[in-house]
């Protein structure tokens, strides 16, 4: 009875087998979904900001100009404020490069390295390399 009820726990295993297999799919192709969305969300949040950083670089020219035009036109208050403008944008230009370098940098490398891992891990379970001990 014993050797029946084995055999029938393995057909059994053997029949669960293609559902096993397909919820291990789908789980895959859940977690890739994931992992790139973060990716694309982190690498979007960055050209924003460098987008915003090129916005403030282009007024930063703007003021610069103006600078220069009122630093010809009186000697010293319409330069001197225009330059501490252009000092005080030129900072936002650079914080904000910064954090948009930062946020590309955690999109990279935009492959889901976290689900090729996954994957090779479950296919080596499969083919059962993973349950042996290395040397």
């Amino acid at each position: 009875m014993s050797d029946d009820r084995t055999r029938r726990s393995l057909f059994a295993l053997i029949a669960d087998l293609p559902r096993l297999l397909a919820e291990l799919v789908k789980d895959e192709f859940e977690q890739l979904k994931r992992e790139m969305l973060d990716k694309l969300k982190h690498a979007g949040i960055g050209v924003g900001l460098f987008v915003a950083a090129g916005l403030f670089a282009f007024f930063l020219m703007a003021v610069l100009i103006a600078a220069a035009i009122l630093g010809l036109a009186v000697v010293l208050p319409g330069w001197a404020a225009a330059l501490i403008v252009a000092g005080l944008l030129l900072v936002i230009v650079a914080i904000l490069a910064g954090i948009g370098v930062a946020q590309v940098k955690q999109g990279m490398p935009p492959a889901p390295t976290e689900t090729i891992a996954s994957v090779k891990k479950d296919v080596n379970a499969i083919k059962g390399i993973g349950m042996r001990e290395k040397p």
